[in-house]
C-alpha cells in the first residue's frame, strides 16, 4: 500500500468519525427539542385542565346537602337541515351524531365526566362514600321530559352513581315540556304585557343596537348572501331595529325579527365549534379568534336575556323552579338533588334571585354555558352555623372540545355567584337565613304581580 493510499484511508476515517459526531449531535439536539416540545405541550394541557382559582370546597366547614339546577349538555341544533338553518348558508353543517334538539354523543360523554367529578368532590367532603348507593329519598334526579334533558340526567347519574342504577324522574309524556321547566308566562294581562315589554325594551334595546358588528360577523362566517334563503328572499340583512315581542299566557316569551334568526345561527355555530375539532372547519373555512367566537355567542346570550331575565318576566317564568329548588333545600332527608332543564331555566332563576352582572371566564357563552350547573351547597361550621354557597360550575371550552378527564386536581370551572343586597362571610358563604329570605322574597313577587295586575293565575 502506498503512502498516498494510507493517507487517504486515514482521511476517510477521520471524515467518517467527524460526520458521525455531527449526526449524533444533531440527533441529540433534536431529541432535546422534541422532549421540550412534548413537555411544553403537556404543560399546556395541564394548564387547560388544572383546578381553577375557585373551588366548590370550603375548608373548616362540613358539607350537608347539594342542590343542582343544570342546563343540558351539548345537543344538535334545534332544527334540522330542511329548516331555515339548512338554507341560510351554502355550506354543510357538522354531521351531528343525534337528531335535531337531542343530546349528542359528545354531550353524553361530557356529562358523564361532570357526574364523576361531583362524586369525587362529595366523597372528599364526606357527604357520600365510594360506590355510594343512596337509601330512601337521599338522592333525587328530576329532568324535564325532553330527550336532551332526560339523557343528560341519565349520563350525569351514570357518572355520579355508577353502581346504584338510580331512576331519573320525569313527569310528562316523553319529549313534552314539563310545566316546572317550561319558562312560560302563567298569566298575562294587557297592563302586565305593556309594562313587561316596556321594561324589556328599556333594559335591552341599547344592547340589541350594539349587536350590529356581531350580525355582520356571523353573516360573513356563514356567507349568508350566497345562501338559498338569501337568494329567494327568505332572509335579508340582519338589522337591530326590527324586534317584535310576543307575550302570551301559558306560553314562553317569544319574538320575531333579526335577533331570532341570528340566535338560531349563533346557536348552531357555537354547537358546531364544540363538536368540530378543526377550528377552520368549525367556522366554515374562516379563521376566528376566541374574541370573535364570543361575539358570535353573544347574540344567543342577548336573545336569552331579552326573553327571560327582565324582572317582571323572570319572577313569572321562574316561579315553578324557585318553588322546586326551595322545597329541595328544605327536604331534610335529601343529600343530593339534580334538576335538569335548559339555559332559560338557569338564566331566569338567577335573574329572579337578583344575581349581579357577571361574565364567565374560560367560556364563549358568558351567562349559561352548555352543561352548566347552578349549585346550591349547604354547609355547617364547628359552632353549628348554617351557610349556603351559590356557584356556577361548567366545563371550559377546552374541556368540552377535548373531553378532558375531570377530577379534584383537574376540575371544571367554579364561578361564585353574587346576589345583590346579600353579604357573604369571609369564606364566601351566605347565611342560610339570607338565602331562605331571598327565595321567599322572589317567590312572593309572583303573588305581588298577580295582585298588582288584577288577574288570576292560570289553572
Amino acid at each position: 500500500m502506498t503512502e498516498t493510499t494510507k493517507l487517504s484511508t486515514k482521511t476517510y476515517k477521520a471524515l467518517f468519525i467527524a460526520v458521525s459526531i455531527v449526526l449524533v449531535a444533531v440527533l441529540f439536539i433534536q431529541c432535546l427539542f422534541w422532549a421540550g416540545a412534548l413537555g411544553k405541550k403537556e404543560e399546556q394541557n395541564a394548564a387547560k385542565t388544572k383546578s381553577n382559582t375557585y373551588s366548590l370546597s370550603h375548608d373548616g366547614y362540613t358539607l350537608e346537602q347539594v342542590v343542582v339546577l343544570s342546563r343540558h349538555n351539548i345537543r344538535s341544533p334545534l332544527s334540522g337541515g330542511d329548516s331555515l338553518l339548512g338554507t341560510v348558508t351554502p355550506y354543510e353543517w357538522f354531521n351531528w351524531s343525534s337528531d335535531p334538539s337531542e343530546l349528542s354523543l359528545r354531550g353524553g360523554a361530557s356529562e358523564t365526566l361532570m357526574g364523576q367529578y361531583f362524586h369525587k368532590w362529595m366523597e372528599k367532603e364526606g357527604l357520600i362514600q365510594s360506590n355510594y348507593r343512596p337509601e330512601g329519598e337521599e338522592v333525587r334526579i328530576y329532568a324535564n321530559s325532553k330527550q336532551r334533558t332526560i339523557a343528560t340526567a341519565e349520563y350525569f347519574s351514570a357518572g355520579l352513581l355508577p353502581t346504584s342504577n338510580i331512576d331519573v324522574e320525569y313527569h310528562m309524556e316523553f319529549d313534552k315540556m314539563d310545566p316546572v321547566f317550561t319558562p312560560q308566562l302563567t298569566f298575562v294581562s294587557d297592563e302586565y304585557k305593556k309594562d313587561a315589554e316596556a321594561q324589556i325594551r328599556q333594559l335591552f334595546d341599547g344592547t340589541i343596537k350594539g349587536l350590529e358588528d356581531n350580525y355582520s360577523l356571523v353573516s360573513d362566517v356563514i356567507d349568508i348572501e350566497k345562501s338559498k334563503a338569501w337568494k329567494d328572499g327568505t332572509v335579508t340583512k340582519l338589522v337591530t331595529d326590527d324586534l317584535t315581542l310576543k307575550l302570551e299566557a301559558n306560553a314562553e316569551p317569544g319574538m320575531s325579527g333579526s335577533l331570532k334568526t341570528a340566535c338560531s345561527i349563533s346557536d348552531a355555530l357555537v354547537l358546531q365549534y364544540y363538536e368540530e375539532s378543526d377550528d377552520i372547519k368549525a367556522a366554515f373555512g374562516k379563521t376566528l379568534t376566541e374574541k370573535q367566537w364570543k361575539e358570535i355567542s353573544e347574540i344567543k346570550d342577548v336573545y336569552g336575556d331579552v326573553l327571560f331575565t327582565a324582572p317582571l318576566v323572570s319572577v313569572n317564568v321562574a316561579h315553578p323552579l324557585l318553588l322546586e329548588i326551595d322545597k329541595e333545600l328544605n327536604t331534610e332527608e335529601r343529600r343530593f338533588t339534580f334538576l335538569c332543564g335548559h339555559d332559560s331555566n338557569v338564566g331566569s332563576v338567577l335573574a329572579a334571585l337578583g344575581v349581579e352582572e357577571y361574565d364567565l371566564p374560560q367560556a364563549i357563552e358568558k351567562k349559561t354555558p352548555i352543561g352548566c350547573k347552578l349549585v346550591f351547597s349547604k354547609w355547617s361550621n364547628a359552632s353549628g352555623g348554617k351557610f349556603i354557597s351559590v356557584d356556577l360550575v361548567y366545563q371550559s371550552v377546552e374541556q368540552l372540545r377535548d373531553l378532558y378527564m375531570l377530577d379534584l386536581e383537574h376540575s371544571p370551572v367554579v364561578f361564585p355567584i353574587t346576589l345583590s343586597g346579600l353579604n357573604k362571610n369571609e369564606d364566601g358563604l351566605y347565611s342560610i337565613s339570607d338565602i331562605k329570605g331571598r327565595f321567599d322574597s322572589s317567590i312572593s313577587e309572583y303573588d305581588k304581580l298577580i295582585s298588582k295586575y288584577g288577574v288570576k293565575a292560570a289553572a
